[in-house]
């Protein structure tokens, strides 16, 4: 009765291991291509648009207002932000919103103020794989999709660990290395069972560091860590105007922890006396200002490698921060853009600890912590993952039934109690994975009713 129970239980397994893959394993193989560009993404770059990328090496820059200029005389429009280098071998980029077509960014040499290129980042190698690793380039809809694939990527992995159990098999072969002799199905089962085990910490830690930047399990995140004060650092929440708009939402993009975080605002009447009803342009900061300020991020330490976000509207405010590989170097800083003085600071070592996880996770899942090595440590779960959906494709094709799906049968007598509290809890804590459970269920209840019987499929292995 022992081992009935348990083949009945390892074929309930199984079934949620096959649709779960079924339903995934498209979008995880886009995820790990997609992914596998972005690692590279500076040196595939580099490689592509090297005359954009290089310049040569330079004692002194021109100031920031002569490149902004610059790239406006070559792309007129509105200017709203320029990525300084941290060599000075290397091109500054001007982001340009012209006065019609696609947004640009522009490249031009600091040593000189001369253009080098332009370029729409989403028509790039790497920017169309960025688009579509993040949201399948379908914008929020695509994003959802994409956070839903991760978190049954973890039911992949739970039930796959499961069905790879060796229960009492004698020796290796099969479990820790493929029998490279073995024919057929046999062989696919092997490769699929011994990529799985050797990579699948690797494949989880790349599920759980990218689901902080999901926009469902990213909220819930960030409102946890608020509440119970690990996130946002909660000195700077007294500092926050009426209204604020959150960060992201102002900039299009911003550290995780900052995401949300109210922006400051500039004050029209600080430091100019007797000009109450003085009206507050776009353009009002001026060239002068924004030189000025680029010379104040200087002063707090910062000579390079920043991002400086122009302002936008009348308490619009300059935004230079600091995005480096190693998050311990994270820093933001905020100035009027009227007045040029620093309104706020907000560095790395403010933030509460759970936000500093996420934040080392972040540059560990892309590549940038501690270099190369960490650039190959992250290529394996992708190469890993591709191998999974390739072989666990063909093991299918094989097993299936002529002209039919050949799912495996459902098993109702399975004691399925343990796995099932595990799923709730899951759903509990991943909302939208929660709600696509209900969803499965259903249509699982549904399919059982209206289902003839059919003839069961082999087991795998």
């Amino acid at each position: 009765m022992a081992t009935l129970a348990v083949s009945r239980l390892y074929r309930a397994i199984w079934r949620w291991h096959f649709y779960a893959g079924l339903i995934v394993a498209p979008f995880l193989l886009v995820l790990a291509v997609t992914g596998t560009i972005y690692l590279f993404n500076d040196e595939i770059n580099d490689a592509i648009y090297p005359e954009q990328r290089f310049v040569a090496a330079h004692a002194t820059s021109v100031p920031v207002s002569r490149m902004i200029g610059a790239a406006l005389a070559a792309h007129p429009g509105a200017a709203t932000r320029i990525d300084l280098p941290a060599t000075n071998d290397r091109a500054a980029v001007v982001f340009v919103t012209p006065t019609s077509g696609d947004p640009v960014r522009v490249s031009v040499d600091p040593g000189t103020g001369r253009v080098l290129g332009s370029f729409v980042y989403e028509r790039t190698l790497v920017g169309l794989a960025d688009t579509i690793h993040g949201s399948l380039a379908i914008g929020t809809i695509g994003d959802r999709i994409v956070e839903l694939a991760a978190c049954w990527g973890l039911v992949l992995i739970a039930t796959g660990l499961y069905l790879w159990w060796p229960r009492g098999r004698k020796g290796l072969g099969g479990i820790l290395f493929p029998r490279l002799w073995a024919k057929g199905r046999l062989f696919w089962r092997d490769l699929h069972a011994v990529t799985g085990v050797w990579t699948v910490a690797l494949i989880l830690f790349l599920i759980l560091t990218g689901l902080p930047w999901a926009g469902v399990q990213g909220d819930v995140l960030k409102r946890a860590f608020s509440a119970v004060g690990i996130g946002y650092p909660a000195s700077n929440r007294n500092y926050d105007p009426p209204k604020s708009i959150p960060m992201k939402a102002v900039l299009g993009e911003a550290p995780w922890t900052l995401e949300g975080a109210p922006m400051p605002a500039s004050d029209p009447h600080a430091g100019h006396p007797g000009h109450d009803a003085m009206p507050a342009m776009a353009e009002s900061h001026g060239p002068d200002l924004t030189d000025r300020v680029v010379a104040a991020v200087a002063g707090h330490g910062l000579h390079g490698g920043y991002r400086l976000f122009l302002p936008a509207g009348p308490t619009g405010v300059f935004t230079a921060y600091s995005y480096p590989d190693r998050p311990q170097g994270q820093r933001t800083l905020y100035f009027d853009r009227y007045s040029g003085r620093l309104i706020r600071e907000i560095a790395y070592a403010d933030y509460g600890w759970g936000a500093k996880a996420i934040e080392l996770g972040v540059q560990l899942h892309m590549g940038n912590y501690f270099g190369r090595a960490n650039q190959i440590v992250m290529l394996v779960p992708c190469i890993g993952i591709v191998l999974l959906v390739v072989s666990g494709v063909v093991m299918w094709w094989k097993r299936r039934p002529a002209g039919r799906l050949g799912a495996p049968p459902k098993v109702p007598e399975a004691r399925l109690r343990g796995a099932l509290a595990m799923l709730l809890v899951a759903g509990v804590l991943l909302p939208l994975f929660g709600a696509s459970l209900v969803a499965v269920f259903a249509l699982d209840w549904a399919a059982g009713m209206l289902a003839a019987p059919s003839r069961p499929m082999p087991e795998p292995g």
